[in-house]
């Protein structure tokens, strides 16, 4: 029997390509993301910290309250669909470009603005901020934070 250890090789290379290829280079943010294949509706789950977002954690079940007393982070996982998390990141993303400057520097202002007039927008998926269970403030403010940091998709 003849044995072939070039293909061996070449099978096993091709099996663990495949495999890092998914692994996002192996760095993981912590996001569940859906796949494009995925219905739209999809419920998204994120922890409130991600090494590609600035750093607006709060302990669990805690919020985290800047100087000015705006809600900057919620300790719990952010809910929203795909659709809602598209629609909110694209509303404070307009937003701060309407305000012009530094979008990051326009993270804390959109969210007061949110929290301040407790109106129903796109922003807040369609219900006052005060009206929202803590973890869809929490996918509110993952929202913003992409916005601000150019991150909606």
């Amino acid at each position: 029997m003849r044995s072939y250890p070039i293909f061996a090789v070449a099978a096993l290379a091709a099996l663990l390509s495949g495999c890092s290829a998914s692994s996002d280079q192996g760095q993981s943010t912590g996001q569940s993301t859906p796949s494009a294949s995925g219905p739209s509706s999809m419920l998204v789950t994120t922890p409130t910290t991600s090494p590609a977002f600035d750093n607006h954690t709060a302990a669990p079940g805690a919020l985290g309250v800047s100087p000015s007393g705006v809600t900057t982070a919620v300790g719990t996982p952010a809910e929203s669909t795909e659709d809602e998390y598209f629609q909110a990141c694209h509303a404070a993303k307009m937003w701060m470009l309407e305000k012009g400057g530094d979008r990051k520097a326009q993270f804390e202002p959109y969210l007061e603005s949110l929290q301040k007039s407790d109106a129903a927008s796109p922003g807040t998926f369609d219900s006052p901020w005060s009206k929202l269970p803590a973890a869809r403030q929490s996918a509110v403010i993952v929202a913003a934070d992409a916005a601000a940091n150019d991150l909606c998709g």
